[in-house]
């Protein structure tokens, strides 16, 4: 069942009319002609990422329709290579990563390389970067791996990454001293293909089109104009987060660990005293998940692939696409990883076993009470930190939505209606993204990090609450035409998505 929470979503740039995207500096506003992904510039970028001797990595991924076992549960449903989360993918920065897809699907796909500042070419935004992966195409993604971190690649077609096409990418940094005798990857996600709907069924009771599996990344007939300012009363029931505000619009039945329910969860099996390195990816299309091992505090050393300085905690929230690593030193008995769906009803589960014996009956930890890390509480460790520099270009986005129509806004327009976000190569541009909804929104920005301005912090993904705004700096060194857009798939599929262009 969809939730559709009883709330009145405010407009962005309810000032500004359609919402004409601001920008303002000393030198002026970006000039020029679009730089696209087949640019001569895009790829001379790529070569000089190049170099004699540098290390090839291959890899295969055949999205296909396949049954898979949740643990005790068989669904229906399209994954890589017959399992859920796909086949890890494993290179050192600098490599040259190269995966033949092969598209075993009766419908177009594509392929996108979370968190990766990597060649616009091989992005895989279909429309944007490249032409979709037809059904019974192959096509091959070529980079150079730019930098160490733990990421993760999705489809980027419609809201395929609400099936199960999405896996975990780790790219080591070789001179990690590994002071840890054990290294877990745990992918969260929230489920409900093959459970008596798919997503696209639940984009139609949102009210979003029936055609939002097939690649296309319209909004179906819906008209992308100027937003009604009025709010809408959608109902009685809500889904909401102390922390986060609106919590989601989507009920799921599952929440998975490492592609397993709760009844017969993933086991992590370690000796005590031993110290774990944890990499979370929430790969949730709806979902933000609070995270606590029972009876350990964890320490933070990485959001989104960069090093932070170590923080204690005993739980994190982590939104959709946000990555985090943690170091545990681990006690003496069985131990619940729990993923509780934040503000909704049910959750996921590991369990970490370093003895005998069995999880307790009721294995929520107390943990997930006490204190809650979000990643804009994190500080950057020095070295990560972008030079000091003023900006030459302000950009301000504002987010905005109604639930009916259910539709999400950058500055009052959706997607494919948004106007671009124009910046020139060797620019540092200061962004403002204001939450104008009572909902929260992890926007991430395709092909590039940028720094917290008030924080340093460095992130490809960033969670903004209800009613809050966060200012972003990024240097603008990686030419093309890249997605700035929420990670809530059904935002992203109901228009919150736009482009920061390259003009040259």
């Amino acid at each position: 069942m969809v939730r559709i929470p009883r709330r009145a979503f405010l407009i962005g740039s309810m000032l500004t009319g359609v919402g004409v995207l601001a920008a303002c500096s000393p030198s002026g506003a970006a000039t020029g002609v679009p730089v696209s992904a087949t640019s001569p510039v895009v790829r001379r970028l790529e070569q000089q990422r190049r170099f004699p001797g540098q290390q090839v990595v291959s890899a295969r991924l055949a999205p296909r329709p396949v049954e898979v076992d949740l643990g005790g549960r068989i669904v229906s449903t399209w994954a890589y290579d017959d399992q859920v989360p796909g086949p890890l993918i494993r290179a050192r920065a600098g490599d040259l990563l190269r995966v033949e897809v092969d598209n075993q699907l009766p419908v177009e796909t594509s392929v996108h390389w979370h968190g990766l500042a990597l060649s616009n070419d091989m992005d895989g935004v279909p429309g944007l970067t490249q032409d979709p992966i037809a059904a019974e195409g192959r096509f091959v993604y070529e980079f150079t791996v730019p930098h160490a971190g733990t990421y993760f690649y999705h489809s980027h077609s419609g809201l395929q990454l609400d099936r199960g096409l999405y896996g975990a990418l780790i790219v080591d940094d070789p001179a990690d001293p590994g002071a840890y005798e054990h290294e877990w990857i745990v992918v969260l996600d929230d489920w409900l293909d093959g459970t008596g709907r798919t997503p696209e069924d639940v984009a139609r009771e949102l009210g979003i089109g029936a055609d939002t599996g097939n690649g296309d990344t319209t909004t179906g007939g819906m008209d992308h104009g100027a937003m009604d300012m009025g709010g809408m009363d959608m109902g009685e029931e809500t889904m909401l987060s102390p922390l986060l505000g609106g919590a989601g619009d989507v009920s799921y039945p599952h929440f998975l660990v490492g592609g397993r329910v709760p009844d017969d969860p993933m086991v992590l099996t370690a000796a005590p005293g031993q110290r774990a390195r944890i990499r979370f990816v929430n790969a949730g299309a709806d979902t933000a998940f609070r995270v606590a091992l029972g009876g350990h505090r964890m320490t933070v050393t990485h959001t989104d692939g960069f090093p932070v300085v170590p923080q204690d905690t005993d739980a994190l929230l982590i939104g959709m696409g946000e990555r985090f690593d943690v170091l545990v030193t681990l006690g003496d008995g069985v131990f619940p990883l729990f993923a509780q769906a934040e503000g909704k009803t049910g959750y996921g589960q590991a369990v970490v076993r370093t003895a005998a014996g069995e999880l307790p009956p009721q294995p929520r930890p107390d943990e997930l009470d006490r204190r809650v890390l979000l990643g804009t509480d994190l500080a950057p460790r020095d070295h990560v930190r972008l030079a000091e520099r003023d900006h030459d270009l302000y950009h301000s986005v504002d987010m905005g939505g109604t639930m009916s129509p259910y539709r999400w806004t950058l500055n009052g327009r959706a997607h494919p209606a948004s106007a671009p976000l124009n910046v020139n190569q060797g620019q540092r541009v200061r962004m403002r993204m204001r939450n104008m909804s009572d909902m929260f929104h992890p926007m991430h920005l395709h092909g590039h990090t940028f720094a917290l301005t008030d924080t340093g912090l460095r992130k490809d993904t960033v969670t903004i609450g209800p009613m809050r705004t966060v200012e972003i700096e990024f240097d603008t060194d990686n030419p093309g035409r890249w997605a700035l857009h929420c990670h809530n798939a059904y935002h992203q599929e109901a228009g919150m998505m736009t482009t920061v262009s390259y003009l040259a």
